[in-house]
């Protein structure tokens, strides 16, 4: 297998069916969080067929931002590296974590912090206002990630609020 070179800007596909790709962006890493890679993951599903211009595609809205070791999903076959791009967009976004994670008695968490990328969190306790857009701040798995691109959706249960 021939080693791929991960470096921020790097733009990768994701097959979503037999026709269709969904593209995301390496942009920062975060060292409030296991000094894992962020992502952007672009919102619109591309055919196979098309000839992009990478330039074009990170203007795309985008989806949601999130935590994962990219060099895993490469690894693992869950995408593929296509290219690159200078522009990485604003990376002022909020993450949440509950202090509750992990405790399936838990439904509706009181236990939340929030933190933006290599700030220090904070803990707020009950989630409110801008902070419940906070995208879950915990490490996605690569398969994960693709199951959230194809369904919109988290394959885990997480605590509410």
């Amino acid at each position: 297998m021939k080693r791929v070179y991960i470096k921020k800007g790097d733009i990768f596909s994701v097959t979503i069916d037999e026709k269709h790709v969904k593209f995301f962006q390496y942009i920062a890493d975060d060292l409030e969080q296991l000094n894992s890679a962020i992502i952007r993951v672009f919102k619109r599903v591309y055919s196979k067929a098309d000839v992009l211009d990478l330039n074009d595609v990170v203007k795309g809205e985008v989806e949601f931002f999130t935590h994962t070791f990219v060099r895993n999903g490469v690894k693992h076959s869950y995408w593929q590296k296509v290219g690159k791009a200078s522009e990485i967009g604003v990376c002022d976004i909020f993450f949440r974590g509950s202090g509750d994670s992990g405790n399936p008695k838990i439904k509706i968490s009181e236990d939340w912090y929030v933190w933006k990328i290599n700030q220090p969190s904070v803990h707020i306790g009950k989630l409110e206002g801008e902070y419940q857009k906070a995208e879950i701040g915990v490490v996605i798995p690569p398969d994960s990630i693709v199951h959230r691109m194809k369904t919109g959706k988290h394959d885990f249960v997480y605590p509410s609020f």
